[in-house]
């Protein structure tokens, strides 16, 4: 959905007649830079009505930039009109390329495009600031609005406005019964409460209200609609979502209808997740590639002389959506102890010599690179608990299914903040759903690999919840 998507008619049909007068005299300068004449014949008036046409089209289409108002900002108009110069030589060039046609010599291209860019810049902002000095020292306000409700909506309407509103447009103040709860920045542009809109906008000569309240003030909004309409006002719902279902909110568009979620899941989306799963498999085969035949042949040996038993432990864990797999994992504890389900505890008399120090530095769960080469875990999420904590966490702490929405991982957000090990204590369990969930709604590729760098710190250093 383009950002903005209101503009005059005219802007629409004069603004780009200019474009296409600067563009032809960047035609003519660039034809006498390299010809040393004045003269516009041969293929070069076919060339530039081809030109102008295609940069018509596509300026309206992607770019958006026939506005002279603060709805757009310069840097904006400027990114946008460099990036569809981009598209526009980039489509000139697959032209050329693929119908074989005639190609101009690169100089004059080269010139062309640059003068192009030079002067349709340089004529918008020329525009957008005559337009923009007329407003602001000649013309008088067009709309005079204010906006009732000052929660985070507001505010963020307030602060949106303010840097990109049109000139032609006057904010006069807010209206909300909470004003002590603004900051002091914003509390001096309290106009009243809300029993005193409608005879501030009679007085003030008020000319829209946006009302920026959550949507169960039903009563109020019927009631301010009626009062704008009996006055001939313009009265405009900017939704607070947040305040509505009391969570907050994020929107996205499928086309021109706005979808609601209540959490933020980046791991929603698919090229997200395709990224994710590449990295995973390439860091994973590189692991086992280059460390396995010494780092595991090492420690094999070492967990064989130290006690009797396998190599590998295999667990079933709860994985993405509670699905069970495979969880592999060095054996650190002596065999046939009967208590595979109980978590271990500081001195534990189950846990070996030699597995005291791979539980130190996460060393036991090295085979865990093949249940992210299976598809099976990640290499960065939410540490994949045992069955029996999957049951008990999940009856008194409420968010903590949520951790399953995306695939576990050997490391991940709350480890690298000290929340691993024994989570006997009042709270500790919480603190690591908090992080767990806090990686699922704000997660990147980034974020990922900060937590990378620091378990491998982390393993440096020896854990010291790792027991």
């Amino acid at each position: 959905m383009e950002r903005y998507r209101h503009y005059t008619d005219t802007s629409r049909i004069i603004l780009p007649v200019v474009d296409v007068l600067l563009i032809f005299g960047a035609f003519r300068l660039a034809g006498y830079q390299h010809l040393g004449t004045w003269h516009f014949n041969g293929y070069y008036p076919l060339f530039f009505a081809i030109f102008a046409l295609l940069w018509w089209i596509l300026s309206g289409q992607f770019a958006n930039i026939y506005r002279t108002d603060r709805l757009i900002t310069y840097p904006e108009k400027l990114l946008y009109l460099m990036r569809t110069f981009v598209l526009h030589a980039s489509v000139v060039l697959l032209v050329v390329v693929v119908l074989h046609l005639y190609w101009p010599p690169a100089e004059y291209l080269f010139s062309v495009y640059s003068l192009s860019t030079t002067a349709v810049v340089a004529g918008r902002f020329l525009l957008t600031f005559l337009y923009r000095a007329y407003h602001q020292h000649f013309a008088r306000p067009n709309s005079r609005f204010v906006i009732v409700g000052a929660g985070p909506s507001g505010q963020e309407l307030y602060r949106f406005l303010e840097s990109h509103d049109p000139i032609a447009n006057q904010f006069m103040g807010f209206f909300t019964d909470t004003p002590a709860s603004l900051s002091a920045e914003l509390r001096p542009l309290v106009q009243g409460r809300l029993a005193e809109l409608k005879n501030y906008c009679l007085q003030e000569q008020i000319d829209e209200i946006y009302f920026a309240m959550p949507l169960d003030r039903r009563q109020l909004i019927e009631d301010l609609s009626r009062f704008a309409d009996d006055h001939f006002l313009a009265f405009r719902i900017v939704p607070d979502f947040r305040g509505t279902v009391r969570k907050d909110v994020n929107v996205y568009f499928y086309d021109h209808l706005p979808i609601l979620t209540i959490r933020h899941e980046p791991l929603g989306i698919r090229t997200n997740l395709a990224l994710k799963r590449v990295f995973d498999i390439a860091f994973s085969l590189a692991v086992i590639l280059l460390a396995f035949p010494v780092v595991l042949t090492a420690l094999a040996v070492l967990i064989k002389l130290d006690s009797p038993g396998p190599v590998l432990f295999k667990q079933l864990r709860p994985g993405k959506r509670n699905q069970l797999f495979p969880c592999y994992k060095l054996r650190t504890m002596r065999t046939n102890h009967g208590q595979t389900e109980l978590q271990a505890t500081k001195g534990d008399a189950r846990i070996t010599r030699v597995g005291r120090y791979l539980r130190k530095y996460n060393l036991d769960e090295l085979p865990q690179f093949f249940n992210v080469l299976l598809g099976h875990m990640s290499v960065v999420g939410p540490r994949p608990n045992m069955i029996s904590q999957l049951e008990e966490y999940s009856k008194h702490i409420r968010t903590y299914q949520m951790r399953h929405a995306v695939t576990p991982g050997i490391t991940g957000y709350a480890q690298v903040h000290g929340y691993r090990g024994e989570t006997r204590e009042a709270g500790t369990m919480e603190k690591r759903v908090e992080y767990d969930l806090k990686y699922v709604e704000n997660w990147s590729f980034g974020l990922d690999m900060k937590i990378i760098f620091l378990t491998v710190w982390n393993m440096l250093r020896g854990e010291k919840n790792a027991y």
